[in-house]
């Protein structure tokens, strides 16, 4: 009954002010909200990446040329490209850990078709690239294996090439020319949007890489390669069993350097991840200076409580109050005020993030957790900036209080 009563007695203290009380407890109401906006969207900004990663494909691992030397000059990655089909063809056939592969062999050019013509990029691939990209058809059918073998002029479209070229019409059956090379459209790709390298993957062409070596690009050497490993936890496995494929097929000596480098999925959203953490932390960090200005306000307004009360303390003592009841008393006041701004800030906080949310493309991912903080924070700002007020107020002489003007 006695912390009820100490409760009631602070609240009324508090509501007696209602202005002075709602500005004092705004600087942690704009600090817990700060605080739950700003890592919020740090959160957000990392699901949103994750996501672009993700949307690259299933547990990637992509083999890029390595890189060549002349004249004691690095020609940098890429340079020294010895892929051929024989590659993919040797992890198809090795590889325990890897679930789909597919060579990647790409060129830009101009395409003619439909209602006019399109500058784009030409990927040949295998029947296994949508898997390993997870992309799915929008209508039509993917080529196959003996599409790649008979070196069949056949193409998937991207949605962007699509409206371009066929924007009133279906592409299916239709003919394009690519360098004066007709290829048949037999499907079209479901929207995608942009990768997270910043790529369209909707303004591409796929074809059989057979086709796209023999045909357009004029060579035997495809770009890159591109597999999926069987499950996520393989990546690791998967990435060391395609090393040791490679070297085997490079003929490459036990002193020699790879000329080759292989990159994971899990690399790109581990870097990435990292990236967003620290920016998470320093938005949180930033927004909490707000509730540090908070509390000083809370100690600052207390303190000017006390002088004003200074008279009805000194009474509280003469008639036979501790000075324990004057210090829990007012270290309540400045508690409750600290909780009610930070209550008020957490439901503005859900405010902010469902604007965010809804007319904004910045989405704000508010964690349970931060939120559970923040309030148990704003408590704490209480307790801190609130015993020194309430400790002066508490060691007042009783008889200098009661003469006190």
């Amino acid at each position: 009954m006695k912390l009820k009563s100490i409760i009631i007695a602070a609240v009324k203290s508090i509501m007696k002010s209602r202005m002075r009380s709602l500005l004092t407890a705004l600087g942690i109401i704009i600090g817990v909200a700060a605080v739950i906006v700003m890592v919020s969207i740090g959160e957000g900004a990392q699901r949103q990446v994750e996501q672009q990663i993700a949307s690259l494909g299933s547990n990637l691992l992509i083999i890029f040329p390595g890189a060549s030397n002349s004249g004691g000059v690095n020609r940098g990655a890429g340079s020294s490209n010895h892929f051929t089909l024989d590659d993919v063809t040797a992890i198809k056939d090795q590889a325990v850990y890897v679930k789909a592969v597919s060579p990647v062999v790409r060129t830009g050019a101009q395409v003619i078709g439909g209602v006019g013509n399109w500058n784009t990029q030409i990927y040949g691939v295998s029947p296994q690239y949508l898997e390993i990209r997870s992309w799915v058809l929008q209508t039509g059918e993917f080529f196959t294996d003996k599409d790649v073998v008979a070196r069949t002029k056949v193409c998937i479209i991207g949605s962007e090439v699509k409206k371009n070229l066929f924007p009133n019409s279906d592409p299916i059956g239709e003919l394009i020319r690519i360098r004066s090379v007709p290829f048949k459209v037999i499907g079209v790709l479901v929207e995608k949007g942009q990768s997270a390298m910043g790529a369209n993957n909707d303004d591409l062409i796929l074809a059989p890489s057979s086709s796209v070596l023999d045909r357009l690009s004029g060579g035997r050497h495809i770009n890159f390669i591109q597999a999926s490993a069987v499950t996520l936890a393989q990546i690791g496995q998967a990435q060391i069993e395609l090393s040791g494929i490679m070297r085997a097929a490079h003929r490459l000596n036990a002193g020699e350097d790879d000329d080759f480098t292989i990159r994971n999925q899990a690399d790109l959203t581990e870097a990435a991840t990292a990236t967003s953490k620290v920016l998470t932390l320093l938005l949180g960090s930033v927004a909490g200076v707000s509730l540090f200005v908070g509390g000083i306000g809370i100690m600052n307004i207390m303190l000017v409580s006390v002088t004003e009360r200074t008279r009805e303390i000194g009474i509280r003592l003469s008639i036979g109050a501790r000075a324990s009841d004057i210090l829990v008393q007012f270290l309540t006041e400045s508690i409750i005020l600290s909780l009610a701004g930070g209550l008020i800030g957490i439901f503005l906080a859900f405010g902010i993030g469902l604007i965010l949310n809804n007319y904004t493309s910045q989405p704000a991912v508010i964690q349970p957790g931060i939120v559970f903080i923040s309030f148990l924070f704003s408590g704490a700002v209480g307790v801190f900036f609130g015993f020194y007020p309430a400790r002066k107020a508490a060691n007042l002489n009783p008889i200098d209080a009661l003469r006190y003007e």
